[in-house]
């Protein structure tokens, strides 16, 4: 069974990658560093439930194998399907949005990375669907971080998937999607969070200047 299970998520996780790339036409473009095995967290802006999925899709298939997004537990543990495929397809790490003050909620991540995989992180917490270009920056990733300092941290600036993926729609439009890889960014010593996560918004919203 876990054969059948294992195959039919290869499968599921090919057919989406290919219908991502297809339909969007999504460009990866990888300005300020090149695609490599260094463990990176991929730090994104986050306006669509797409999002993962094409920045997934965008990188190379060896990369895939170690690379796992940061999803909310509650949206994607509400049905079977939804268990199916963040779990067994994107193989991700399920984050509870709300603790209650229960526990460390970033324990998840922190095992994840402990393993040695790369992740996929919207520091914005929650999908953008305000004019600002992006959100305040949760506190998390600057705590993930602290806490690794050898860890990458790369921007990345999704550019037209808000409008090929509108609130409300499962399939994408035919619209054309970028994606800006930018510079390696690790935390300073004795740099404060504040202006530690203003220097994240920075490196992201440059990205967002860097599409040709």
């Amino acid at each position: 069974m876990d054969t059948l299970i294992g195959w039919l998520a290869g499968l599921t996780a090919f057919g989406i990658t290919s219908a991502a790339r297809l339909v969007t036409g999504a460009r990866a473009l990888w300005l300020g560093c090149r695609a490599n095995h260094n463990q990176r967290l991929y730090f994104a802006n986050h306006s669509s439930h797409g999002d993962f999925v094409l920045l997934w899709a965008s990188l190379p298939a060896l990369l895939r194998r170690k690379t796992r997004p940061v999803a909310g537990a509650e949206y994607w543990q509400k049905t079977a399907l939804r268990r199916f495929i963040i779990q067994r397809v994107f193989n991700a790490v399920l984050i509870p949005r709300e603790s209650h003050g229960e526990g460390n909620p970033l324990a998840p991540v922190e095992k994840a990375l402990a393993e040695g995989d790369s992740l996929i992180f919207f520091p914005e917490g929650t999908r953008n669907l305000s004019e600002a270009p992006l959100l305040p920056f949760k506190s998390g990733i600057y705590h993930l971080a602290h806490s690794r300092p050898d860890l990458e941290l790369i921007p990345v600036w999704i550019a037209n998937l808000n409008r090929a993926m509108p609130k409300g729609r499962y399939l994408p439009l035919p619209l054309l999607c970028t994606l800006s890889f930018g510079t390696p960014i690790k935390l300073q010593p004795q740099e404060t969070k504040v202006a530690f996560l203003e220097r994240l918004r920075l490196a992201l919203l440059a990205m967002s200047r860097e599409e040709v």
